[in-house]
């Protein structure tokens, strides 16, 4: 397959174009957090890339959360729109994950371990869960955690566990099992999406009537910040 992959979880905004699995063409920036401005643009150059190559999109591959609000609902807009020019589906994918796919990508790690991608949630709060590090398998539900000594105990007096992304570097001072492994400057990348793509089209892509009732997945419900503005709330 051929197939638009869009990450904006973070502050790192990619988009790529996977064939077979594999990215073909790449556009990022892992610095900025311009990504209402900057994805149209990739996407664009994507598109172009994909007409002189004689490239036909089959799908699009979205990074669908959780993490920051406004990024996965840019990235959201964007993929739905895409899909309904294309008249291609639209195929969401697991951001936690996401992460896990470039964490193997970039680092060589133990079979016996287990992974826990970490994005912050701001405070000791993390969106976490643990994964197989050779087929990626979900271990535990995606949850909300406020991280604490004891949050990992369990899992690490039994195992090495490797933890990564942007939430992780707040809870090394928390985490201090010798079982406890850190990577740093770990985050999610579109170019590692087309497998994970590949692999669940059947089971998640969703058709033109399924997109429009689709959100992402935000896990925790957003509050907006009061107004400081006198006469509003």
């Amino acid at each position: 397959m051929n197939i638009l992959c869009i990450e904006t979880s973070t502050s790192c905004c990619s988009a790529a174009i996977c064939i077979d699995g594999v990215a073909v063409a790449i556009k990022e920036n892992l610095a900025g957090a311009n990504h209402a401005s900057e994805l149209p643009v990739f996407v664009e150059q994507l598109l172009a890339i994909a007409a002189k190559q004689s490239w036909h999109i089959d799908a699009v591959a979205l990074s669908e959360g959780p993490g920051s609000y406004t990024g996965l609902r840019i990235g959201a807009s964007l993929a739905k729109g895409l899909c309904y020019s294309l008249d291609v589906p639209l195929i969401p994918l697991d951001t936690l994950q996401v992460l896990c796919a470039t964490m193997i990508a970039q680092t060589l790690v133990s079979d016996n371990c287990l992974l826990c991608p970490m994005l912050d949630a701001r405070r000791m709060e993390v969106y976490t869960a643990m994964y197989q590090p050779t087929t990626l398998k979900k271990e535990t539900s995606i949850q909300a955690k406020v991280v604490d000594q004891t949050t990992f105990a369990p899992a690490l007096a039994e195992q090495q566990i490797y933890f990564f992304g942007n939430g992780a570097d707040k809870c090394k001072q928390v985490i201090l099992s010798p079982n406890a492994y850190f990577v740093d400057n770990i985050v999610p990348h579109a170019q590692y999406m087309g497998q994970l793509a590949e692999d669940t089209a059947l089971e998640r892509a969703l058709d033109a009537k399924q997109m429009a009732y689709y959100e992402p997945f935000y896990l925790k419900e957003f509050v907006p910040a009061p107004s400081h503005i006198k006469g509003l709330k």
